[in-house]
Parts: structure tokens; sequence; C-alpha cells
């Protein structure tokens, strides 16, 4: 299995350049590849898979009647970017997430940005996402956004932009330390030698982050992962999460409110929480505040955290931020609040609550992709290109309905790289999620993040739950040198 026949069929492709020749970084890596045996290469991918198994890294789908849990498919060639790249990268996620967070503190209290008319006030009011019972919140530090992954792709002119923001509670990041603690056993010696910059540092940076919001005066703060259950699909991460960190995993029947405070029942009485990194969605944490009949909430949080007692990452409320149709004001957002220009680019959005983008995107289905503004995970899609005559005319019904809940944008030629398919290479479309952590002192921005691939021939749905995969995301270091996370091995191979 060689890279000789690989063909980038007129897309942008991370690896190659369109003459066929390694970009910049990868030639060690595609070297190596090139220089083991074919039977050797498949041995590593069905080690890693075994891994992967016998490890239980594994997603539940929901509605899946045939299996509950899968594991998520693994790719081991690496995708890598530039530490020039990353430099431009680190910043603009760094400046979307300090604009996203003034704007979800000012919609809760001051509503400015909606006085001054650079949002429509409706439309933001109208958010899933935005809650009433937030309003007047004042998180500590007022930071609301902890936790945020954001969706990034790159365009057929090599140039990354901004998919969309994920501000409640944004999963993968177990994967991305998974895949590389597997790609030191796939490839030891190219690792180290491509100088990679590390992940492993981001279960102590994200419990460093929890404990700097803890309510004031606690100084040893006692911190909780709260999970939904073990059938959310999600619950390897939310144990692994706590594994790493070293704190207790809870559920809402762990906790109660006793005295104004948050308490975990444990097997010596009640202790004390002081901060919950919570993987539930807000209408469950508290059925006194928002859904009365969640059996997974803890009655009395929310008072709890008004008053300082407890701290929640992520704040409730920060999904009025993540709404696909407020998305199409973010660089009006960084604007208004930074006074700086985006440093990356959103994708060209057409918001069908306006009316002649609406015309647009009705006599265009057939080239565009539309997105339902409340649908995640790639439900709700309409991939104009590949899609049929009556599914087209079925979008263009919903849309007439109810526009405020669409959104549509140009198909993308999301750049693509190499898979194994059996016994050769093909390329396949891929996105990232990088993962960010604000804290009271510091932003962290995770280098690199998750890669998903559409293992599917020509499909752009990159989601687990539609079938895609992933990889390990490898960012050079701009000096050069060993990988700081790789000790020198003996010798390579899994």
């Amino acid at each position: 299995m060689k890279f000789d026949g690989y063909n980038t069929e007129g897309f942008y492709d991370e690896l190659f350049d369109p003459q066929g020749k390694p970009r910049s970084g990868a030639d060690l890596l595609i070297e190596r590849i090139n220089a083991l045996p074919e039977a050797e290469l498949q041995r590593r991918q069905k080690a890693a898979e075994s891994s992967l198994l016998n490890l239980g890294i594994t997603f539940n789908v929901y509605g899946n009647d045939s299996q509950t849990e899968k594991i998520f498919p693994f790719d081991m060639v690496p995708r890598i970017i530039q530490a020039e790249e990353w430099q431009t990268l680190e910043p603009g996620l760094k400046q979307r997430i300090k604009a996203l967070n003034c704007f979800i503190d000012d919609v809760y209290n001051e509503q400015k940005i909606l006085k001054d008319k650079i949002i429509p006030a409706d439309l933001v009011l109208s958010a899933d996402g935005f809650r009433k019972p937030c309003i007047g919140l004042k998180p500590p530090g007022g930071i609301w956004c902890h936790i945020t992954g954001t969706d990034l792709v790159r365009g057929g002119d090599g140039e990354f932009y901004v998919l969309e923001d994920n501000l409640r509670c944004p999963s993968g990041v177990s994967y991305v330390l998974e895949n590389r603690l597997l790609m030191k056993r796939i490839f030891p010696m190219v690792f180290d030698a491509c100088s990679v910059q590390p992940v492993n540092e981001y279960p102590n940076r994200l419990l460093d982050m929890l404990q700097e919001i803890a309510p004031l005066g606690v100084r040893s703060p006692m911190v909780v992962v709260w999970t939904p259950g073990m059938y959310n699909s999600a619950y390897f991460e939310h144990s692994f999460l706590a594994q790493q960190m070293g704190v207790p995993l809870v559920e809402g029947s762990d906790l109660v409110v006793h005295r104004g405070e948050v308490m975990m029942r444990t097997t010596k009485g009640l202790e004390r929480v002081d901060v919950i990194y919570r993987r539930i969605d807000d209408d469950f944490m508290d059925p006194k505040v928002f859904r009365s009949d969640s059996m997974l909430g803890v009655p009395g949080l929310m008072e709890a955290y008004r008053r300082g007692k407890v701290a929640l990452a992520n704040a409730p409320g920060t999904g009025v931020a993540d709404d696909k149709a407020v998305y199409a004001y973010v660089p009006d957002i960084i604007r208004y609040y930074l006074n700086e220009e985006p440093i990356i680019k959103n994708v060209k959005t057409f918001a069908c609550w306006r009316e002649d983008e609406r015309k647009y995107v009705l006599e265009n289905l057939d080239k565009l992709v539309v997105k339902a503004v409340n649908e995640s995970g790639g439900y709700g899609m309409l991939v104009g290109p590949h899609s049929t005559k009556a599914e087209q005319e079925e979008f263009a019904k919903r849309i007439k309905a109810s526009p405020r809940t669409y959104i549509a944008q140009p198909t993308l030629d999301l750049s693509r790289v190499p898979v194994m398919v059996e016994d050769h290479f093909e390329g396949r479309h891929v996105d990232l999620r990088p993962y960010i952590l604000y804290g009271s002192s510091d932003i962290y921005v995770m280098p690199g993040g998750l890669t998903r691939v559409a293992l599917k021939k020509g499909s752009l749905v990159v989601n687990s739950s539609q079938g895609g995969g992933s990889k390990d995301t490898w960012v050079l270091n701009a000096e050069g040198g060993r990988s700081p996370e790789s000790p020198m091995p003996k010798e390579e191979g899994l």
C-alpha cells in the first residue's frame, strides 16, 4: 500500500499539493508509510481498531435499534497543520470566544447590542437556546462559555473558515486524547521527529480552569463531572474526563441542595460541591426552573448558582450564542464588542428570514447546504448537490413555513486527507474542532483538536452519528525539534 497512485481529484489535499508532492512537514510521514509493507500498514490499522474496542472508546447512537454502542472509526494517517497556520487560527479562536462571551453576558443583562440593532432582538430572544431564567445572571468572572468546541473547515482556496460554534456541552475531546496515544504507538519515531505540539495537558488545563471559577473563599474546591448517565451518547467521554482529572463522576441523583448549598451523597454522608462541569442540557438541570418533568436534574440548583454557592461550566443559557441564526451575525458581534475585524471568517451564510436571501435560497436549493438552526449531528440538513428533487421540494415547504428556522450556505469544496480504504488510500473530506478553555486568568486553545472525517466516499457529512470517523491532528512546532510529549522510542510499531 503506497501513495504512488493517490489522486487529489482537484480538491485541496492537506498532505499533497496539486502536483502530488508532499506538503511542508509531511515528507517524513509519507516516506515512512511508503517504506512499510502493505501487510504491516493493515496490521497497524487493525491493531489501532482493536485498541479502541478493548478500551471501550465508544459512542451511543440514538434511535439505532441494532446496536447501542459503536466504536468511533479511526484512521491512522494523521492530519498535519503547519505552525504558521496555527499561529493564525489560535488568536482567531480566542478572539471569537471573547466576543461571544461578551454577547452572552450582554444579552442576559443590558442588551446593548439589541438596543443598537446590530442583531435583530426578535431573532435572539426567539433562539432555542435563549433562557429567560438566566436574565440577570452574573457568572464568576463574567465568563459564561468555559469550554467551547468551534468547528472549522478548510475550503478549496486552502483557507480555514468557522462553520459553527458549540458552546453548550461540546463533545469529542476524549477522542483527541486517545487518538494521540494511538498515533504515538503506531508511528512513534515519525511522531517524535515531526515535533508535534502536545495535547496531553488538556485534562490538567481543564481542572485548573474549573478550580479557578470556584466560589469566592473556597481554597480547595470540590469539582465534579455531571453526566446524564450511561445511556448518553458521550458517556465514555464523561467518565474518561472525570478519571483523567481525578474528580467524581456524578448523576443528578447523587446531588442535592441542602441549606442553600449543593451537596454530593457519599458513603460518609453529604459533601459540599463547589464546581460542576455539566454535560447535561439546560432543560434538564433544575426541574424548579426549567423542565418540571426532568428526572435528571437537581431541584434548587439554579438558586444556589444565582447566590454564588456553586459554579457551573458552562453557564446555563450559553446556547443562545451557538444558534445557527446568530452565527450569521458573529462577524458583527466581534466588531461591536472588540472593535476588531474577524481573524477567521465565517462561511458565507444566507438567512432565510430575510426575504431577498430566502428567495435566493429557494431558487438554488440544488447548489446550497440548508441547515435547521436548532439541529446538530448532521441532522436536519439538505446537501443540495447530493439531494433529490423531492427532498428539495420538501425543504422548500419547510423554509416557507418557518423561515427563522433555516440558514443556507454554499456547498464548499472541503479539504481532503488520505484515508485507508481496504488495500489503498483515497481522499476524504474533513473538518476540525479545536477545544477552547476560558478561565478567569487565561484562554487556552488545544493545539489541533478533533479532526472528523467523512468516511463515505464523496460525503460532506463528518458527524459520527452519520458514519464519520476521526484522525489524530498534528500541529507542528515552529522551532522544530523533538515532540515535547513523546520520549525517544527504541523502535517503530504498534
